[in-house]
């Protein structure tokens, strides 16, 4: 997830967030894997259709900014679909687009069962303290 989330960070998670609402285009979430846990950010939504072209991201045919990433990080991310995500399941990446393993190449689409928390707060090192964005 860098550079939204340095290497050695600590981070709190919101795990009952999603108990009460829906995941969010943007949230940066923890998904829970049967050999391990993801951290990544929610792209795309149940119902949308996802298209990415020439690392330009379009949600429904309309392009989407993401003002969060790099022109580097813009530029490694590639091509992809049109995929339409069912109901239930979510589009992620992660923001380090380059090398980030996601629904694009071996994580697939996420069901909302297996988001599992929310990422609220960066509280190390204490000089880093922030809401995540």
């Amino acid at each position: 997830m860098e550079p939204t989330l340095e290497h050695g960070e600590r981070v709190v998670f919101n795990k009952f967030v999603y108990i009460f609402g829906e995941p969010e285009r943007g949230d940066i979430v923890i998904i829970e894997k049967p050999v391990k846990n993801y951290v990544k950010r929610i792209i795309g939504l149940p119902g949308e259709t996802i298209e990415i072209i020439d690392g330009e991201l379009f949600i429904n045919g309309k392009k989407h900014i993401q003002s969060f990433l790099s022109l580097d990080a813009i530029q490694q991310t590639g091509n992809y679909g049109p995929i339409v995500i069912p109901d239930n399941q979510y589009f992620v990446m992660g923001d380090n687009r380059g090398i980030s393993k996601d629904s694009r190449n071996g994580l697939g689409l996420i069901a909302k069962e297996e988001i599992i928390g929310k990422s609220e707060l960066i509280i190390f090192p204490f000089s880093e303290w922030e809401f995540t964005k």
